[in-house]
Parts: structure tokens; sequence; C-alpha cells
């Protein structure tokens, strides 16, 4: 980013409030433990201003590396996509997660709504191929609402259901669900779609598949994914 700085009236250091945004967003930590955190490491700040933190950086942070990994056109590939949904409480209400991850495990989309119909399935489709185009492939579960919307937009021939298929999305699940865990769930609909997406982002980010490389390669892409997020929002 040029001729605008973000951190400009905050007295905090840049480099604070970046490492105080990783630790809440990326590992299955409270605000209170991101607190004690910091201050073991000296820095004395409230559990508030971590809450603060995060929802003023975090969009922005997010949105600069989701530019970074969409400017070569091949990072985010459209010949699978895997659609999955969970069931997220918020105040005692039924709300549903929906998620899109492609074939490589990346986390492409990830769409809050009340209920699970063929009208809530379409906004999601709608929503993801406005962003990345038509996929050669899409793996669903059983759930008839997929096959509706998909009738609606004309993509019915491209949708895939299996038993097992569609493991990579239900797995993709999990770090969400230990982060939701930690927060003691979400008090608003507005939230839960807010962390859902910034999680999403910054999940890809950090995630290197270390069970593909080796030692020294993995150290090499841990310590540029690091170096990458000390990097943002930088003048």
């Amino acid at each position: 980013m040029t001729g605008h700085n973000p951190f400009r009236y905050f007295k905090t250091s840049p480099e604070i409030i970046r490492l105080a945004v990783m630790m809440y967003v990326s590992f299955p930590l409270s605000l209170r433990n991101v607190e004690d955190l910091l201050h073991e490491r000296g820095i004395d700040i409230c559990h508030e201003t971590v809450c603060y933190w995060w929802g003023r950086f975090g969009p922005l942070f997010v949105g600069e590396l989701r530019k970074k990994r969409t400017q070569p056109f091949h990072s985010y590939s459209n010949w699978k996509w895997h659609l999955d949904e969970v069931i997220v409480k918020i105040i005692g209400e039924t709300h549903y997660l929906w998620r899109a991850v492609d074939h490589e495990g990346d986390v492409l989309e990830a769409y809050v709504s009340k209920r699970r119909d063929r009208k809530a399935a379409m906004v999601f489709l709608k929503k993801l191929m406005k962003r990345y185009g038509r996929p050669r492939k899409i793996v669903t579960d059983k759930l008839r609402s997929y096959r509706a919307a998909m009738k609606t937009i004309e993509n019915a021939e491209i949708q895939e259901v299996g038993r097992w298929k569609n493991n990579r999305c239900e797995n993709s699940h999990l770090p969400f669900q230990q982060r939701g865990q930690a927060m003691l769930q979400f008090r608003r609909r507005c939230c839960l779609q807010k962390f859902a997406s910034i999680h999403a982002s910054a999940h890809n980010h950090f995630n290197l598949e270390r069970h593909l490389a080796n030692r020294e390669k993995f150290k090499l892409q841990r310590n540029a994914a690091r170096a990458q997020w000390q990097q943002l929002s930088a003048v």
C-alpha cells in the first residue's frame, strides 16, 4: 500500500499489531490467551485491545494476502471444488457455515446463512463463481439444495456426489471448529461471517502442507510466510 499508513494514529508498533492479529487468527487462542502470551514478551496490553486490532486490521491484512495469491491466475485452480456446510450456533440459534475448498485444500470462500435451502446454496455458488469463474467439477454431499441450485444456474452436469469424495472439504472445517471452541462460540452473525473469512485467508497463508515436503523446504516456506505477513500494510 502506498500513500496511506493504517497505523498512523496508533502508538503501538505495527510489528506488535501484526503479531497479535496473527496469534489470535491463526492459533486456537482466546483474547486473554493472546494477552498473556504478549505479556510474557514484555508487551502490556488489554484483551479488548486485541479484539479491536483483529477487527480493524484483520480484513486489511487478508485483503492484501488475497491480492498477492490471486495475481498468478493458476494459484486458484478451477479444476475441482469441494462444497460442504456445517452447523454453527449463535446464541442458541442454528446457522449454517458454507465452505468451498479447491483440490489442493485451499479455502476459497466461507458464507454464513440462516437456512440451507436452494436460495442459500445459489447465493453461495454465485458468490464463488463471481470471484473465481466456472470450475470443471463440483463435489458435494447429498444435500438436495446443491442440485436444485445448480439446475437453476445450469451447472448440474458438473456436480459429483459420493460418500467419501467430499472428505477434503469436511476436514477443512476442523481448524475453524477448534478456533470457535476457544472463542466460546459467536454472538452475532456478522462477526461469524467476518471471522470465517479472515480465518480462511490466514489458514491458506500459513498452511504449508508439511507432510508433502522435507524439513528444509518446510522451514524455508515457513520463514517466507512469516516474512510476507510482516510486510503487510507496510508503507
